[in-house]
Formats: structure tokens, sequence, C-alpha cells
């Protein structure tokens, strides 16, 4: 008993020994050294302020910079150093409610009360420089100079462009190992996203001493310390902004939805891209105009939808073409035969008929196409055969997807017997599935851009090449510019047989059913289509391409709810084509729309030896007392040289 109670004394002991050397310690820190941690208290503190990269920039075939950055100063509160107390004065220096501020103050609280949280964006200089000179009285609260997109204000571009927009809380569970934060902006539609990862660049970081009350004291470690930004890539596109403008002006007079897609036959190069109904990309930019959004959003017509890429109709008489060549490929009906067209096509108990029920008398397939003949298509498919109709069709990429640099592709839909009996059951479907198919109706579904690259193939005789709007960029890091290349595959066609559908083509403008896109002065060839809607009134489509001997454009013109394509959609290929092959070789033609002649005179067009040092703007202190710093931008030639130190980089596989 003795010994447990000695033992119980000796762990008394230590026990009241330790606690008195941490009093002892606590003693001296709070009463004797007092003065030396007040003084280590009230001394600065570092600031870590990040650097977001200009984003790069979008310079069309002709070197006029369509996207690039300007200024764009946001305000920014730390909520776990900001007092609550604080709020009125900040709202009154900013001008915003009282109620807003402190809303978004606790929602970036609840996200992460040590991240800034962003109150407002795109504040005006004159507020701007009211709140920096009262900053002393705000801790918590940054001032910073971040970069939104600009716009030449002469075309829109939306559906080409696209926007960014701040990364949501769901997408940085993903993104965060990708080096994004809160309030980092991110590529949400069109080029913006499908060139993100070299559009964004890589933000640096700055480095700042502050007092305990936030107020701006000078650069740590004289700035050797900081991170410098590296710009993004600037994108060198295969767009002409003169052609693009004057599509989007062309559509939207029309009052219809629809799209246009012109293409080079020689390369698949896409040279302007136009959904409509599309909107204005400043909506967007910097805050969202809430007013714009709704507009956007209540729209019947869907603005947001790229019609280019996204949707799907019946090609029409478009098609008439594919089922030609696979008869002549096959050997199942010879182009000179002669075929008595009575206007009507008789198939069990039911007629189909040409459109108004012309009767067209004794063709052969030259004359068919030049006038649209659906009564001898009718039994052109029955003589070829279902699966060679699929299977050219096929061929010439209808069914899959094209591969164009743009999100959000879809491939349509090319019917096959495989199809019919996964759909209705075998046996469960008859050939008189096929006389809608035979014209380019039913379940055939085609993409814009699907037509435009079909189209190019017939143009450049026999070669599919897979359209794409980005021919290349310069890696900001070297300098140096990186060409893409693309896939292209030649067709098991014969020559013969394509200059024979080329030669229609020619036709159907000079005497057949595209009479409106002719010019006395260029050789287009076209072909008109009606997209059948069971909705409303039919759609109207056009393609054409010219000139004849060497195509240097090929054109794709849908106009929704507008009946026969000869009337509404060629004029708008003619005038496209009547600006392109007579502006050829031309950095900005005298005809180009006024707005884009003024961006060029303005600067817009840059040599081999500009350098532009004003767009690319950095980060500001968060005193908002030192101006941001422009990084140096590398020169952007009027067209970039290949040279034998950039290697073409594939983006996509052949089609």
């Amino acid at each position: 008993m003795d010994t447990i109670q000695r033992g119980a004394s000796v762990v008394s002991y230590i026990v009241i020994a330790v606690f008195a050397v941490l009093f002892g310690r606590l003693f001296y820190l709070q009463v004797l050294n007092f003065q030396e941690l007040g003084s280590i208290s009230s001394s600065t503190s570092i600031r870590r302020v990040w650097v977001q990269a200009p984003r790069g920039r979008m310079i069309d075939k002709n070197g006029l910079i369509v996207v690039d950055n300007q200024p764009l100063y946001s305000v920014k509160v730390i909520p776990e150093e900001f007092q609550p107390s604080k709020t009125e004065l900040l709202a009154r220096l900013m001008q915003m409610p009282q109620e807003e501020v402190g809303k978004k103050i606790t929602k970036g609280n609840r996200f992460n009360r040590f991240s800034a949280a962003t109150i407002t964006k795109n504040l005006n200089p004159v507020l701007i420089a009211r709140l920096s000179e009262n900053l002393w009285q705000l801790p918590g609260v940054l001032i910073e100079a971040d970069n939104k997109r600009k716009y030449t204000g002469a075309l829109y571009g939306s559906h080409l462009f696209g926007y960014v927009r701040l990364v949501s809380k769901e997408q940085l569970e993903t993104l965060s190992e990708e080096g994004y934060n809160q309030d980092d902006k991110i590529g949400f539609s069109g080029l913006e996203r499908e060139y993100e990862a070299r559009l964004k660049g890589q933000k640096g970081a700055r480095f700042f001493m502050v007092n305990p009350l936030g107020k701006y004291v000078g650069k740590y470690d004289e700035g050797k310390s900081d991170i410098a930004a590296i710009r993004g890539d600037d994108l060198y596109l295969s767009i002409d902004a003169g052609l693009q403008q004057l599509a989007e002006e062309l559509i939207r007079k029309t009052g219809k939805s629809g799209a246009v897609v012109a293409v080079d036959p020689s390369n698949g190069a896409v040279l302007a891209l136009v959904s409509a109904p599309d909107y204005d990309l400043e909506i967007f930019n910097g805050s969202t105009d809430s007013d714009g959004w709704r507009s956007i959003i209540t729209n019947p017509q869907k603005p947001l939808f790229n019609r280019t890429v996204q949707a799907v109709y019946p090609p029409g008489s478009i098609y008439k073409m594919v089922l030609a060549l696979a008869a002549l490929e096959e050997g199942s009906m010879a182009p000179d035969a002669i075929y008595y067209d009575r206007g009507s096509f008789v198939y069990g108990k039911r007629a189909f008929r040409n459109h108004a029920g012309h009767a067209l008398g004794p063709i052969d397939m030259k004359k068919a196409l030049i006038h649209s003949s659906n009564v001898y298509f009718f039994n052109l498919m029955f003589k070829t055969g279902f699966e060679h109709w699929t299977g050219y069709g096929g061929m010439f990429g209808f069914g899959k997807k094209t591969g164009i640099d743009l999100p959000g592709e879809r491939k349509g839909l090319l019917p096959s017997e495989t199809y019919f009996n996964e759909r209705y059951g075998r046996n469960k479907w008859t050939k008189g599935y096929l006389i809608s198919l035979a014209i380019g109706q039913g379940e055939l579904g085609t993409t814009p851009v699907q037509l435009a690259a079909y189209t190019a193939a017939i143009a450049n005789r026999g070669t599919l090449h897979q359209p794409h709007l980005v021919k290349g960029y310069r890696d900001a890091a070297t300098g140096r510019y990186v060409p893409l290349s693309y896939g292209h595959r030649k067709l098991p066609l014969s020559t013969e047989h394509l200059e024979l559908i080329r030669s229609a083509m020619r036709g159907v403008v000079l005497e057949g059913t595209g009479r409106q896109a002719n010019i006395a002065d260029i050789e287009i060839a076209g072909k008109t289509g009606t997209a059948q809607n069971p909705h409303g009134k039919d759609h109207a489509w056009f393609i054409a391409f010219a000139p004849m001997d060497n195509p240097q454009i090929a054109v794709t013109v849908l106009v929704e709810n507008s009946g026969f394509g000869g009337s509404i959609s060629a004029p708008i290929a003619r005038e496209l084509i009547r600006y392109h092959v007579g502006n050829t070789n031309k950095s900005l033609s005298p005809s180009a729309p006024p707005a884009l002649r003024k961006a060029a005179v303005s600067g817009g067009i840059y040599d081999s030896t500009a350098v532009e040092a004003g767009s690319a703007t950095n980060t500001a202190p968060s005193s908002g007392a030192v101006p941001p710093k422009a990084e140096e931008v590398p020169a952007v030639p009027s067209e970039p040289v290949e040279s034998a130190a950039s290697e073409p980089q594939t983006k996509e596989p052949a089609p």
C-alpha cells in the first residue's frame, strides 16, 4: 500500500511540474514579452494575388483580330478578413444595394471564407478610384484588373467564337486539379470551349505587403518572387470576317431561323459559319447583362441553339445526287437512259407526285436533277437498292460527325435496313418507306455542316475534307506558329460520273430550280432542296459552289419555314459567292462591310512587325494604387508562315 501511495505522489509532482512550466511560459509571453509580440502582430503581412492570364486572341484569315482582350476591373472580398460592419460603406462606395453586397459576401463565406469572392465586375474607373482611396477602411477588400473579351463590333460570331463564363462550384470538383479556382473563367461554347486548353494561358501570381488594416504597403521582395502569367495561344482562323458579317446580315434580313456554312473546297477550311438567330456576345462579356440574358432565353427561336452543327433536317432533293451517283457507280441506270416522267409514281395503291404535280415527260438523269424530278428518283431508288442508297450516303459522311472543331456536333441520321429492323422489327416495315428516302425526306437527317462538306466534295471532284475553323495557333511560350492538320479522304468515284453531277448542278442555276443564284460573270453550280416540316412551312435548302473550273467556295444555306429553297436561300448563296470570288487574295476588299473596313483602318489588321501591348492586362495589386501592367505580346503576322520549325499537329483523325 505504501508503494502505491509513493507512486501516486511521484505522478502528482510530475503533473504539477509540467503545468508550472506551461504557466511560466505563458506568463513570459503575455506579460514580460508582450511588446515584442505586439510589434510582430502589427507588422505587414504578405498577400498573394492571382494574375489571370489574358486569353489568346482569334485572328481571321486576313489578319483581322476578331476577338481580343480589354481590361475588366473587379471588386472582391475575403470574408475572413472583412468586417461585416463595413458592408454599408462598401456598398455606398460602389453604388450598389447594401443587401446585394451582403448576400454576395455571405455566399463567398459559405463557399470558402479564406478565398476572395467577387462582389462586382466591370466597375467604372470613377468608382474604382473612389474605392481605392478608402481601402484603408476596408480590410479584406481587393480591387483586381482582369480581362474581358473585345470584339470588332462589326459581326456577332456568337455560335462561332462562343463565350466564357465563371467556373461553377460543380465544375470545380473536377477542374480544380487543372488549376482552376473560384472566379476563374472557362470557355463555355464555340471556339472558346473547344480550344479552352490553348486559349486560357497560365496564371501567374503577385505578392504584396499589407498592414493589418489591409492597406497596400508595397511589393514583397521588390517583385522578385512574382510569377509572370503566360498569355493564351492566339488562334489563326480560316474565317473571312467580311464574308462572315455579310452572311449574318443576309440571313438576319429574312427574319427567319436558319444557318449558313461556307467552306474552301480545296481543304475544308470554314470561311463563314452562321446560326440564326444569333446574339450579341457582349451580353456575356464581363458581368452578364440580365436584360439581354432574359431576351435570349425567352426567345422562342432559341438563339443559343447552334443550328450549323446541332440541328438535323431532311436534306430534300439535295440528296438525289447521292442516289444518282450510287446508280451510276453500280450500273443500275445509264446517264443517258430515258425515263418518261408522267408526274406521278404509283406504289401499291398510292400515287406519289412531283412538286405541284407537273409531268416532265421523257428525261435523262441530268435533266431529272436540273428540274428536280421526284418521279425519276422514286423509280431510281428501286432500281439501285436501299443498301447502295445507304452505302453511298455513308461514303459522303451522312450519319456521321464531320469532326468540325466545334462542341456539340450531332451526327444526323442515315437509315439502313439494320436501323429499320431495330426500330420497327424485322419484316415490320415495307419498301414503301423508301419512297420518301429517295427524295431526301423521311427519317433521313443531316446538319448544315454535313451538307457543306458534301458540297465541297462534289466541287473538288471527290475529296471529302474534314471541315475546320482553326488553321493553327501561335504558341505563346515559344512564339512559334504551329499549323494544324486535318483529315481528308479521296472517294472511290468515277471522275466521269462526278462531272455529270457537277454539270447538272450548273444546269440547276442556269435553267432549273436555282436560277436566282445565277451571276453573269461567275459560273455557279447549285442544287435546291426542301426539308419537310410537319409543324409548319417547309425549310428551304440551297447548296452551291463556284467557279465551276476551279472552285474557291462551297456554300450551304438553310432558311427555316420558308418553303422553296430557290426563292430565299439561293439569293443568299449568290451574294456570298459574289463577295468571296471577287475578293480572293485581298486582305480586306473595298466592298467589305463598312464596320469591318473601319476596324481595319483603326488598327485591326496587323503586319509581321506589329506588337499589341494594351490588350493583355494583368491583375492589379489589392490597393488599386498600382496600375495593371501589360505583358509583352508576340507579334501577329497578317498571315502566318509555316516554317521548318513548325511541326503540323493533327486536330482530328481522318473522317
